[in-house]
């Protein structure tokens, strides 16, 4: 009888010893592993924020734009609108955008769901965050990691404001200037109020950009 409890009380013992190793390894390289997502959750959110330098940059940049943008449509004199009043006030935006865009190799845009022709008109992901502005007066811009053109990146977007004098051209339908008329027959950028949504600007940066150089001032 004590022969036979000594012989299945090694193995037991043994059984207990390696049982209990096991179990401890398994807690042990959970927490490793547990510890390693928590980790990679850090990572994931760190890389949700564009570089520094990067946001620096194009914030800056269309704030600039943005200030032209206000402070040009402050010279219009209502109801004296006419196409001239459109190449004094509008078309440098454009130009200062399309300039920003060769000079630092990013895609700048001014998109609008009720724009004044299609070319403006925004993509699928602009537009999503179009109808977030929409719904959220307060909240003037943001940044998306996104792909474009094949090509990985940061999209950054900002709202863009009706000012009073804007209403000139971009108030009711019926009292849209001549040249505006007849020159967009595709227009929908009217009916707007001082203070509404008028599109978003969305500034598009690949990766690749961000390792070949630094941005240029």
């Amino acid at each position: 009888m004590h022969a036979r409890t000594h012989v299945w009380g090694a193995p037991a013992r043994l059984f207990r010893r390696l049982f209990g190793g096991v179990l401890l390894g398994g807690v042990l390289f959970s927490g490793v592993l547990l510890g390693g997502c928590a980790a990679d959750r850090d990572s994931a959110n760190r890389a949700a924020t564009p570089p520094d330098s990067l946001r620096a940059a194009v914030e800056s940049r269309i704030a600039a734009l943005n200030d032209m943008r206000e402070a040009l449509a402050q010279t219009i004199e209502t109801p004296d609108v006419d196409r001239s009043t459109f190449e004094r006030v509008c078309r440098p935006v454009g130009m200062r955008a399309q300039q920003m865009a060769r000079r630092q190799n990013w895609t700048v845009q001014q998109l609008a769901v009720r724009y004044r022709t299609p070319p403006h008109e925004p993509d699928a992901e602009a537009d999503s965050v179009h109808a977030v502005f929409a719904r959220n007066p307060k909240t003037m811009d943001t940044w998306i990691r996104t792909v474009r053109g094949g090509a990985s990146g940061w999209r950054y977007l900002r709202r863009i404001t009706v000012q009073p004098s804007c209403l000139a051209c971009h108030g009711a339908e019926a009292a849209r200037p001549a040249f505006v008329r007849k020159g967009y027959p595709q227009d929908r950028a009217y009916g707007f109020e001082a203070g509404d949504l008028r599109g978003v600007y969305a500034v598009f940066v690949a990766d690749s950009l961000l390792t070949r150089r630094p941005v240029a001032r």
